[in-house]
């Protein structure tokens, strides 16, 4: 679907402060507002988690949710699924392998924006630009550190896949998944190296194809 052009917040300052984004559209008229932004792009297990959030009352501290601690993650993270509206999509390592990395991300930043339960008037991506989108939208440069509904979103998908990594590490122990949430770490790659990676690696990447070496079927899989 091709959507109509709207004018962009050309004339927002990085340094305008977290809601700065939302305030110029909002004055074009354009909400509600969605943020869209990934979490585990660079792991090499787990899945990837993306998360569309809109905003309905701003929340102080929100920020890159790499930035922050843990506990501040959890603490922002109650409060943005109590009073935003919010869409989680989950895609698993399987997926990520057949469909390659950046086609599952994009995929799963419509399918986030789909599950909201409002329809957004404009859409705030982090990093890179995502076509086939239901409104207007904008790619914005380290938008986790500067517009607040994506870090609204960082913080949804980060804390949603730490808890997944969590769980994994419970049925593969030998990985360390809890501590490393799924990254490449020498202590990640010392246990591929010993085990072979197990179903919830991503086999099409590098690392762990090395991991496959020693013991191709991997620990785990039977």
């Amino acid at each position: 679907m091709t959507v109509a052009f709207r004018p962009r917040p050309s004339v927002v300052r990085r340094d305008s402060g977290l809601y700065a984004y939302e305030r110029a559209l909002a004055r074009r008229g354009l909400t509600p507002i969605a943020g869209v932004d990934e979490a585990g792009r660079g792991a090499c297990a787990g899945p990837l988690v993306v998360a569309a959030v809109v905003l309905r009352r701003e929340i102080g501290g929100l920020g890159d949710s790499k930035l922050l601690s843990a506990p501040v993650r959890e603490r922002l993270y109650d409060r943005v699924v109590a009073t935003a509206h919010v869409g989680v999509v989950v895609i698993p390592a399987a997926e990520i392998d057949a469909r390659g990395l950046h086609r599952s991300n994009v995929s799963g930043m419509r399918r986030a924006v789909a599950q909201l339960p409002c329809d957004p008037e404009y859409i705030l991506t982090d990093g890179f630009p995502v076509p086939g989108m239901p409104a207007p939208s904008l790619a914005v440069w380290k938008g986790d550190q500067v517009a607040a509904c994506v870090a609204a979103a960082s913080i949804v998908a980060k804390v949603t896949r730490d808890r997944l990594m969590v769980e994994l590490d419970r049925r593969f122990p030998q990985y360390g998944f809890a501590e490393h949430k799924g990254y490449v770490t020498p202590g990640h790659r010392l246990a591929l190296e010993r085990h072979g990676p197990c179903p919830e690696h991503r086999y099409s990447f590098v690392t762990v194809a090395k991991g496959m070496g020693e013991n191709e079927m991997g620990a785990g899989v039977a």
